[in-house]
């Protein structure tokens, strides 16, 4: 396959700090490509060369097997285009925002309309053309700046942790929006992130960046179907418990990890298992629910992290458990230290790792 994009020997460094040391990757045209890596470990700088935003210390990128430098740079900012994670909208309607990029490339005005209404359509905001794109959610914001990057219908799509901190909704809408554009489109697609889980269900191969380095890279298949030690350091940020697994007669297991916590998962596996459960896919609630999930645990809050709209919660259930809410719901529901809650999570939101 023709590469669409290849990096060779690429070193940032910003005085003292080595932000990217001699990485080398290549994204073949029509791929999901995803770069996974913790907070710092540089994700975005690497994406910022590629879009031409940064210029690379050292080390060279080819685009569509062209060299870029100063003369080809034009080429890479005409036919990419990136959505950074923190939203960067005028502070106008949701139909000037998207028109804004469309303009400046010289399309009509019925060509504008088209392809505004055709964007917002994907992202599944159809409507919302005359609402003030500052006074949306954080999660809508997200995906009129994903809409401005699909109107203009580039070849290469890079996108800097598009799902972080959005709840469910607006997280389930913006991948089934980047699977699409790449499966109907063909547009490559490469994606930073700290979502491993989003990174094995999205992608085609994943390079896995740590400390300015590619520690790991190949398939999807090849990077979560034997996690490497460096994998699995990463993965156990969050979530992420070890036990002994006991098949059940109805095809899942039970996975005993301690402390009197046993968690039901869709696997027929016995033994030592490691599981993985993301902090969005549990439901928190202040009272027992009545609820078709397999696990339920009860807990108490040990630590509370104010996110803007979201919350992050640390539940020690016998194990600790970090949970993600909005901030509506932590209000509604009356938490501080100590609040007694329920955790709730269907077995199917239950990965191995």
């Amino acid at each position: 396959m023709e590469s669409s994009i290849e990096v060779k020997d690429l070193t940032k460094k910003y005085g003292d700090i080595t932000a990217l040391d001699n990485v080398n990757l290549k994204v073949n045209r029509g791929q999901i490509f995803t770069v996974i890596g913790p907070n710092g470990s540089g994700k975005t700088t690497l994406l910022r060369i590629i879009a031409g935003i940064e210029e690379p210390t050292s080390g060279e990128m080819y685009f569509n097997g062209v060299r870029v430098d100063k003369d080809s740079l034009s080429d890479v900012r005409e036919k990419g285009t990136m959505v950074f994670q923190r939203t960067a909208l005028f502070n106008t309607t949701v139909q000037k925002n998207i028109a804004y990029g469309l303009k400046l490339r010289g399309y009509s005005k019925k060509q504008i309309e088209a392809q505004v209404k055709d964007a917002l359509s994907t992202v599944k905001l159809e409507g919302y053309e005359k609402r003030w794109a500052k006074k949306l959610s954080g999660g809508e914001q997200q995906r009129v700046s994903l809409a401005m990057a699909l109107a203009l219908n580039t070849e290469l799509l890079l996108l800097d942790e598009p799902t972080a901190n959005l709840d469910p909704k607006n997280i389930s809408i913006i991948e089934e929006t980047i699977s699409w554009v790449n499966r109907e489109r063909g547009t490559t697609v490469i994606m930073a992130t700290h979502n491993m889980f989003q990174a094995e269900t999205l992608t085609h191969r994943t390079a896995l960046l740590l400390g300015g380095k590619i520690m790991q890279m190949g398939t999807t298949q090849e990077i979560f179907g034997a996690p490497s030690k460096d994998l699995a350091s990463f993965a156990r940020l969050e979530n992420v418990f070890s036990g002994n697994s006991t098949m059940l007669e109805e095809g899942t297991s039970v996975i005993d990890v301690g402390n009197g916590l046993q968690i039901e998962a869709p696997i027929k596996q016995t033994g030592k298992v490691t599981l993985f459960v993301r902090p969005e896919d549990i439901i928190l609630s202040a009272k027992p629910l009545t609820s078709s999930a397999r696990n339920m645990f009860r807990g108490r809050v040990a630590g509370i992290s104010d996110l803007g709209s979201l919350v992050r919660l640390r539940v020690d259930a016998g194990k600790e458990f970090v949970v993600q809410i909005t901030k509506r719901s932590f209000v509604e529901m009356g938490l501080n230290l100590g609040s007694e809650v329920y955790l709730v999570f269907k077995a199917s939101s239950v990965h191995v790792v």
